[in-house]
């Protein structure tokens, strides 16, 4: 029982909403994990080539409008994000465990479908997280991450304090140490009045990060309002700006 509601809460497959209209130009996409669910994603491309955005959303996100987001910040490079195992129509049953093993996958798929110069990660939320697991495993050439926790047991604890998190917690996802001692440059987008994410969990990761060199806090924002703010889009291009005149990791080890 506790599991079950645990894993509810953290994944709230029942209150993603319907997709967004998709630009003309988007095309749906699907790999499979390790187990052989299928994963849905969308592909928008960009008007210049060069550049892949892979977007991992927050647990109340659809792929499809994360990568309408995306696109939207980003016209010029090509955009792929997909629906979280679970989250249909994507097949499975989320987990931590399940989001970080797909991460690899999706990158995969992604980068031979595109064949980028570059690639560059944008997770927001729990998709923070993912990114920071799938920089471990893959060579970027950046990370942006948008209300970004340290730990996510940690995060759980700061909101619950009256539960016992820590004994039972089964998602942990340790993004400070999943980037601890990796150099993959990061860009750090919080919100200064984020009530879900609190600043100690971001200012856990910023103290772990061996390659910080964009960090900015957004005045005023919370958790959720702070897509709608001019400040933060003017902080996404920036990041992406910042990322972009970073040394390419990505071409260093998968040369064309």
């Amino acid at each position: 029982m506790i599991s079950e509601i645990q894993s509810q809460m953290l994944f709230p497959i029942h209150a993603v909403g319907p997709a967004g209209p998709l630009p003309s130009e988007a095309e749906a996409v699907c790999t499979l994990s390790e187990n052989g669910d299928q994963l849905h994603g969308v592909h928008i491309p960009g008007s210049a080539k060069g550049t892949l955005i892979l977007g991992f959303g927050g647990n109340a996100w659809n792929g499809s409008d994360v990568a309408v987001f995306l696109h939207e910040l980003y016209p010029d490079a090509d955009v792929i994000a997909f629906y979280y195992r679970g989250y249909r129509p994507s097949g499975g049953r989320p987990s931590a465990e399940a989001l970080l093993a797909d991460a690899p996958l999706v990158h995969d798929f992604a980068t031979a479908r595109v064949k980028p110069k570059r690639i560059i990660v944008a997770g927001f939320s729990i998709g923070s997280g993912i990114a920071a697991g799938l920089a471990g495993e893959r060579k970027l050439d950046g990370l942006i991450l948008v209300t970004p926790f340290d730990s996510l047991k940690a995060a759980a604890s700061d909101l619950y304090p009256w539960l016992p998190v820590g004994p039972f917690f089964e998602h942990e996802i340790d993004a400070a140490a999943l980037l601890a001692g990796n150099d993959v440059p990061v860009a750090v987008i919080a919100g200064q009045r984020d009530t879900l994410i609190r600043p100690p969990r971001t200012d856990g990761l910023r103290r772990r990060l061996k390659n910080l060199v964009l960090d900015r806090t957004i005045s005023g924002a919370g958790h959720n309002d702070i897509y709608q703010r001019a400040d933060f889009r003017e902080a996404m291009h920036e990041a992406l700006d910042v990322l972009g005149s970073s040394k390419s990791r990505y071409n260093q080890s998968h040369p064309a």
